[in-house]
């Protein structure tokens, strides 16, 4: 395989996994709308094929050339698909079914999704989910990416392989950053307020993975043998973590630079998320086990933003629900929503 489709390659995992494809000697060509813009690509760009296009205006000379597909384009979050759930339904939905169907239609034999392990949301706490695990997901994100599951798992046959990751929540520095993520969130309150809030105490579970090992387990299943991945579902987790000691260990790092943090319990908000997962499977199935920790991927974020003395924590670009809630109110005046997110910013 040599030739690489990665839609979303400019989004937070995007960028990192196309960086990681061209220096395992992959080339690569990258379906974005840039909505983020082109910065976060910017030093690998004469290295690469860009489209700036939309997936659910689908062109088969895209497709040229290309022997598998990365798929991470789609709405990031809840709020994100909240707050426009058509959109969210359009583009997580139906073009990762139409995007699919067009790789088989022209022979593109593998195809990685990024799902999400959000649809273990609300099953009982306490157990580490893994893939046989009946689902019922909650909430307009968790059921589009159910939903694109099913369609993908339906088209698996001898001539076409989807393999569908289920990622934890992910952590870590990326050049598209993002401080809507729970220990990014930490390491930014940190060092803006030197204050970590807990809600309820923080006791509540959650699976969580690296930016980088997120991007390698969709390498590994892009390269495995098809017997073993065809119609296959993962999930991507390097380890379970309670919110309070997450935070301890945000703290930890910060103290390394003479700055004191103080942990604060608050109370819950309406809803809370208190799940586990397993990555048994693609350890067993696949020998990939995610290794980045919590501490070392802090420590790089952290030496990040020391390099970068002018951070602005606030500015939108750095958390998605507030980027599309700007360009909402920039463009309200000239065009719906609805088209924004189809031409891009």
């Amino acid at each position: 395989m040599t030739t690489v489709l990665v839609t979303g390659g400019a989004g937070y995992i995007g960028c990192i996994l196309v960086r990681k494809l061209l220096s395992q000697g992959f080339a690569v060509r990258v379906l974005d709308r840039l909505y983020w813009g082109r910065q976060p690509l910017q030093e690998v760009l004469d290295r690469i094929e860009l489209i700036h296009g939309d997936i659910r205006d689908l062109r088969d000379e895209w497709f040229q050339g290309i022997d598998g597909v990365i798929h991470l384009a789609g709405f990031s979050n809840d709020p994100t698909a909240e707050y426009d759930p058509q959109a969210n339904w359009e583009i997580s939905a139906v073009a990762t079914e139409s995007l699919a169907l067009t790789c088989k239609r022209l022979g593109v034999p593998r195809f990685t999704f990024g799902s999400s392990c959000s649809l273990y949301d609300g099953l009982p706490p306490g157990v580490d989910y893994g893939e046989d695990q009946e689902v019922h997901p909650k909430g307009a994100y968790a059921q589009a990416k159910h939903y694109a599951e099913d369609r993908l798992l339906e088209l698996a046959d001898e001539r076409f392989c989807p393999v569908i990751l289920r990622q934890a929540t992910v952590f870590g520095f990326s050049p598209r950053m993002r401080y809507d993520l729970v220990v990014n969130t930490f390491v930014k309150d940190a060092f803006r307020a030197g204050r970590l809030s807990l809600h309820g105490g923080g006791q509540m579970w959650r699976p969580l993975v690296d930016v980088e090992d997120t991007a390698e387990a969709h390498i590994v299943s892009l390269m495995a043998p098809a017997e073993k991945v065809q119609g296959e579902i993962f999930n991507v987790v390097q380890d379970n973590y309670q919110i309070r000691a997450l935070a301890t260990m945000v703290s930890g790092v910060l103290r390394l630079e003479n700055r004191e943090i103080i942990l604060e319990e608050v109370p819950l908000p309406s809803y809370v998320r208190d799940y586990r997962c397993s990555n048994e499977k693609m350890t067993r199935v696949l020998g990939f086990t995610p290794q980045i920790t919590v501490l070392a991927s802090v420590a790089k974020i952290v030496a990040s933003i020391n390099r970068d003395a002018f951070i602005e924590f606030d500015h939108p670009r750095y958390y998605n629900i507030r980027w599309m809630e700007l360009l909402s109110e920039v463009y309200q005046n000239l065009r719906p929503f609805q088209s924004v997110l189809r031409e891009g910013a």
